[in-house]
């Protein structure tokens, strides 16, 4: 994109200054003074504007590798989250042991004390609630929570063979999300992956090259955070 930009910008100048010459060379002798310090101020004026111009591409050049996304996902990092699949532990009653996934209400049903809210809270947290909840069921209410399964959600769009929302139990990466959704079609690009990250109610986007690694060459990995989304751009179309 700087290339073409040199060459206009090379073309334009060549176009003033020939239009300079031959106004030059068309007046009178007495006004050739004046004459002379008009053209040299518009051909600073035109210098200027293609010097703007050039800036502008170049910026825009730059920015669209966007930035580096922030490791942190949309939702605090230790939170539970639905699709999370946690284990509750009795010390003292194991026939009550159980594994549970947090339902997309955020909620898990156990025995005894029924619903209970855990999206948004740490297993520390669920497990003094709970401790608590067991103390008119049991002697003795210790209970233990562990996290057993991390949901990852994702949504890839844009070329790719089955675009829609995947989640993933387990850490993944941008290639992987892709493949998950059928791979490219003949029309996506591998060098202009746009991950798109919500951080703190803010939007943050970067763009991701696949054709080293598709092509064999060792590359950084870059895993997907929950709630992730993957547009892959066609070929041949710059926005």
């Amino acid at each position: 994109m700087q290339t073409i930009f040199r060459r206009k910008i090379r073309a334009r100048f060549l176009e003033v200054a020939a239009g300079i010459e031959f106004r030059s060379n068309i007046s009178s002798v007495s006004n050739r003074g004046a004459e002379r310090r008009r053209c040299t101020r518009k051909l600073l004026g035109a210098i200027s504007g293609l010097a703007a111009i050039f800036v502008f591409a170049c910026t825009g050049c730059q920015s669209y590798h966007g930035e580096t996304l922030p490791s942190a996902s949309g939702q605090q990092p230790g939170l539970l989250a639905a699709g999370d699949i946690i284990k509750i532990s009795f010390t003292t009653a194991p026939e009550l042991n159980q594994s549970e996934k947090i339902e997309p209400s955020g909620r898990v049903t156990l025995p005894l004390v029924g619903d209970v809210y855990a999206a948004g809270k740490t297993t520390g947290q669920l497990q003094a609630e709970l401790t608590q909840a067991y103390k008119s069921q049991l002697q003795n209410s210790d209970v233990i929570v562990t996290l057993e399964a991390v949901a990852i959600p994702v949504v890839v769009s844009g070329e790719v063979q089955k675009p829609g929302k995947i989640i993933f139990e387990r850490p993944a990466t941008v290639l992987e999300a892709i493949m998950e959704a059928g791979g490219f079609t003949p029309y996506g690009d591998p060098k202009r992956i746009s991950v798109i990250r919500q951080v703190n109610g803010i939007q943050h986007t970067q763009i991701v090259d696949l054709t080293p690694v598709l092509h064999g060459v060792p590359t950084r990995v870059m895993y997907v955070n929950r709630g992730d989304v993957i547009y892959v751009r066609p070929r041949f179309v710059s926005f």
